[in-house]
């Protein structure tokens, strides 16, 4: 997959890990699309950046899809990549007195469905480009939950199921390559909560690691410590499952 001359939308994209993408192949001289539902935020991230264009944009909204996808029809028909970057996640216990249902919904529709639904409206677009790609950004939490993420991981883990089939789904009729990027704790402020300022790695490591698999055409990117937690889910799931609750005694839980 090229890396240079690509017009980019990059959901999620006005901080964190979506920023760094922004970062990285704006640097490269690909025009990016970045979006966020904080105008504010938003305007801020664009002013850092170099052959940007920020949308406001609420991913969990069908009319404001909908608007999206129509204007990037008629201003950026050349659109050939989408980056899937927004995404949601709540801490709390199962056991706990957080309403668990309202929290999955909110967590399913914005980092499973409503990446489900933009894809699809954008496939029309990204099929008239002559090379194109989809990226979604899962984590090391949809192969090895954590018991504080629980909603958060189901949903990664659909999303990684999702896109292993999309992949194989467009690889027979489409030139659309599919890229899923998992990684681990990264420090943002999105992961502040649980420790990503002092055991996260920097997402500048995960958007340089997309680059270099749009060189090499990885389609799945174990970034991190990803790669050495899926190798021991492998070997033994068990101890797998141990080292992502580590302060839980899971012989006795």
């Amino acid at each position: 997959m090229k890396t240079t001359g690509n017009t980019i939308l990059i959901t999620g994209g006005s901080a964190g890990i979506g920023f760094e993408f922004a970062k990285a192949f704006s640097a490269k001289c690909n025009h990016v699309i970045i979006t966020g539902r904080n105008e504010e935020r938003l305007q801020k991230a664009a002013a850092q950046l170099t052959n940007v264009t920020p949308i406001a944009f609420d991913v969990t909204d069908k009319q404001s899809t909908d608007e999206l996808v129509a204007r990037i029809e008629n201003e950026f028909p050349e659109l050939n990549v989408v980056i899937n970057n927004a995404g949601k996640a709540s801490y709390y216990h199962l056991d706990g007195d957080e309403d668990a249902a309202t929290l999955a919904e909110e967590e399913i529709t914005t980092n499973y469905l409503a990446i489900i639904r933009l894809n699809q409206k954008l496939l029309p677009v990204l099929q008239k480009a002559e090379e194109a790609a989809i990226v979604t950004v899962s984590s090391i939490a949809g192969l090895v939950p954590n018991h504080f993420l629980p909603t958060y991981a189901a949903s990664k883990a659909a999303l990684h199921s999702y896109t292993q089939s999309l992949r194989i789904a467009l690889g027979k009729s489409t030139r659309i390559k599919v890229f899923e990027v998992l990684p681990p704790l990264v420090d943002t402020e999105f992961s502040a909560e649980i420790g990503g300022a002092t055991n996260g790695i920097p997402p500048k490591q995960v958007a340089d690691d997309l680059v270099q698999a749009f060189e090499s055409d990885t389609y799945e990117i174990l970034t991190g410590r990803t790669a050495e937690l899926f190798n021991l889910f492998l070997s033994n799931p068990a101890a797998a499952l141990q080292a992502m609750n580590p302060t839980v005694d899971l012989q006795t839980a």
